[in-house]
């Protein structure tokens, strides 16, 4: 088996020099690999031979070699790249690449963040020797003020990694192949179910993270994912219901009444000032006592659409996707979503109302409300989170509140109010 290693090291040495010392065949014999040996034949090319195949490369080929490196090395070979506008384009997609596909693996729970994923790692070949890692080393921890981790590859597939510990023990003529451990791997779009309970497993470890072609994407320690959920658990789910994270199912009577009263206290102030809205308008709603039908559906959407809103909101603070100076593109399209939405369900409302032998004009004016009421759920269910952030309030605990208030009173004061103003 070491014969056929050694026998495959010798043909990618010898691509290697063919690509150097023969222009000629150079892309017709590197083109014929699988991404993985472009990937290793690239590696022990001279940077001056690098630039001549990424420049004779098209731009797809070229993005998915450069996608197949480390940070530090691509750096490196960008660096060298004298045509600006390509080093810049080819910087936009790995970064724009890079970031869809950790935050598609974040999704497993609403508060992991990008801080989870860690880039401080060299991906070098098996082939190289202990000397070769402490100069590539030494040379990363100049640049970043950083020691990597030493992930090594062969014939450019992960295959593990080389504890520093080792490199520190052994002789600088000495090959990394020998001194190869296995890494713990996921792929970043594994079904995210299975993404907790395998860190779970695997307590005190790191995590490669790699994409579909076996490129490293970045590491991920489980220690630092038992810590987020240590200390949110089930936060979102638990703080929009108005429960305390601690409490359990099989917890006493009097600790579940500790733990929830404040919130219905709460929640019954709110309840009353949009009584006292309602209130207000007594005389309508006696000479036109159909009106209070439409009460609960005014409020109801409001507070259906709002939730919809502030889920949104609440995700893309949690992993610093959004904060106040740049909501403005999110909090209008919001807004226009809880407008289109209006208008859908506040036409449906109108044949329903007739149906029941509702006037057409209280029916037109309900769904005049739904469509403010729907507006309304999407500025207020936007900006709250976003405020109560800024304040440094939690806004997955304190923002449903201020929210539900904002649609039940402005909703039922602008329905009661345009009835007033044409019924009367």
């Amino acid at each position: 088996m070491s014969d056929v290693i050694d026998e495959l090291e010798k043909d990618l040495d010898s691509i290697a020099r063919t690509v150097t010392y023969r222009p000629d065949a150079r892309m017709t014999e590197f083109q014929g690999l699988p991404l993985s040996e472009k990937s290793a034949v690239f590696h022990l090319l001279s940077s001056r031979v690098q630039q001549e195949v990424l420049s004779e490369l098209n731009f797809g080929d070229a993005l998915e070699l450069l996608d197949h490196m480390d940070p530090a090395r691509v750096h490196h070979v960008l660096s060298k790249t004298k045509d600006k506008k390509r080093r810049e384009r080819f910087i936009g997609r790995l970064k724009s690449d890079r970031f869809e596909k950790s935050e598609y693996f974040l999704q497993f729970h609403p508060e992991a963040t990008l801080s989870l994923f860690h880039v401080n790692y060299l991906y070098l070949p098996e082939t190289a020797t202990v000397g070769d890692a402490a100069a590539d080393i030494e040379n990363h921890l100049r640049q970043t003020g950083k020691v990597p981790v030493i992930l090594v590859n062969k014939n450019g597939v992960l295959s593990g990694e080389v504890p520093l510990s080792t490199l520190v023990r052994e002789r600088n003529s000495s090959k990394l192949k020998n001194f190869v451990r296995p890494s713990k791997v996921l792929q970043y779009n594994i079904a995210k179910q299975e993404i907790i309970p395998y860190f779970s497993a695997a307590p005190h470890e790191k995590v490669v993270v790699t994409d579909q072609d076996g490129s490293v994407l970045g590491l991920v320690y489980s220690d630092d994912v038992m810590d987020l959920l240590d200390a949110q658990p089930a936060t979102t789910l638990y703080s929009f219901a108005g429960v305390e994270a601690s409490e359990r199912p099989f917890d006493g009577v009097m600790d579940k009444v500790k733990g929830r009263y404040r919130w219905l206290i709460i929640n019954l102030v709110t309840c009353f000032m949009a009584g006292g809205v309602v209130s207000l308008f007594n005389g309508t709603i006696d000479k036109f006592v159909t009106l209070a039908v439409f009460l609960p559906i005014i409020a109801g959407m409001g507070g259906n659409a709002s939730t919809q809103t502030l889920a949104v909101m609440i995700r893309g603070i949690a992993v610093g996707e959004i904060n106040l100076k740049n909501s403005y593109p999110a909090i209008s399209r919001e807004v226009l979503a809880g407008f289109i939405n209006g208008l859908i369900t506040g036409v449906a409302v109108v044949p329903v109302a007739m149906i029941f032998g509702v006037s057409v004009w209280i029916a037109l004016i309900a769904a005049v409300a739904v469509i403010f009421n729907l507006v309304v759920a999407g500025f207020f269910g936007s900006v709250t989170p976003l405020i109560l952030k800024r304040l440094g309030k939690d806004p997955a605990t304190s923002a449903g509140i201020f929210i539900s208030t904002a649609t039940d009173v402005l909703g039922l004061m602008f329905f009661l109010g345009v009835a007033t103003i044409f019924l009367l």
